[in-house]
């Protein structure tokens, strides 16, 4: 590869999160494509030697293929920063800000982004009555991929039973109806819009991590001032969070309301690279494939981010 500013690339995988198992998926793919396109690669399952562990890897750059809670936070973004190590997606504000449901609404907000109703509420609450007239979501405020979502529907006889574990803090969210749609940002230009059919009743960790869990229509099959809402949308809700390299913002569309019916859900600061996620789809439908998408990745790669 011609131009090339690193050589030696650590790509964290894995971590404590609940979404360690995709993560490994993501880093096993990550590595394999940068080695394809001649870099020096060591893979490192982020742990609580991290620090040292990269420290005896002497790497150029980190590749950050963690994904959830502590990788995808800030938390590991953080310690890059002390040990002066360049790595890719965002910082440690934007990858915060991103995690956390309710700061990033109120940021989308502040952008003149269209947001859904909702409200933080403990977990007792949320299972004492219903916080919201149904239908609403019940999820946590500082988790991705759709990991501990609760469907309330509307004419519900009760409030949510969630399961053991569920965190105390949740987010309540008033239910958008229709379909799911989502573009990426490279940099500062949005890819394309993929509309997700989820086979299992709606688009869930299971949907979009399992083979036939989903299937993506790209380009989606939208009116064009949908489209070009969603990619306008993207570009400014990176934005309004500071993100860099690569993000993906998700939003549900009741085509019953046309425009005023896209609303955005959330942006992914570090979305999955697995063979079925959806930013690598939409780079491969700009003509960018995943060895390119990976090592662009890693030039841009930087501190101070």
């Amino acid at each position: 590869m011609s131009g090339r500013t690193f050589n030696r690339v650590a790509v964290l995988k894995g971590g404590p999160s609940a979404e360690r198992e995709v993560s490994l998926v993501s880093g096993r793919e990550c590595a394999g494509a940068l080695r394809r396109a001649g870099y020096d690669v060591v893979e490192i399952d982020a742990g609580e030697t991290l620090a040292s562990d990269l420290v005896a890897a002497r790497p150029d750059a980190v590749f950050n293929a963690l994904h959830g809670r502590w990788g995808e936070d800030g938390c590991v973004q953080g310690i890059l920063e002390w040990l002066r190590i360049p790595y890719t997606h965002s910082g440690v504000l934007a990858s915060a800000l991103a995690m956390n449901k309710e700061r990033s609404k109120a940021a989308y907000a502040v952008a003149g982004l269209p947001v859904t109703e909702s409200v933080l509420a403990s977990r007792e609450e949320v299972e004492a009555s219903h916080p919201m007239a149904p239908p609403y979501v019940v999820k946590p405020y500082n988790e991705g991929s759709s990991v501990g979502v609760y469907i309330v529907a509307e004419g519900a006889n009760g409030p949510a039973k969630l399961e053991p574990g569920a965190p105390d803090v949740l987010m309540v969210e008033r239910f958008v109806p229709g379909r799911e749609l989502t573009t990426a940002v490279m940099g500062d230009r949005p890819l394309a819009v993929t509309d997700i059919i989820a086979t299992t009743g709606w688009y869930d960790y299971h949907a979009k991590y399992s083979d036939g869990g989903s299937r993506h229509e790209i380009p989606a099959d939208v009116p064009e001032e949908i489209a070009a809402a969603c990619l306008d949308y993207a570009v400014r809700a990176h934005e309004a969070l500071g993100c860099r390299g690569l993000s993906r913002t998700d939003f549900r569309w009741d085509e019953a309301k046309g425009l005023g019916g896209l609303i955005l859900l959330e942006t992914n600061t570090q979305p999955g690279m697995t063979p079925t996620s959806l930013a690598p789809e939409q780079a491969a439908h700009c003509g960018i494939s995943f060895e390119e998408l990976c090592a662009w990745l890693v030039e841009d790669a930087t501190c101070a981010r």
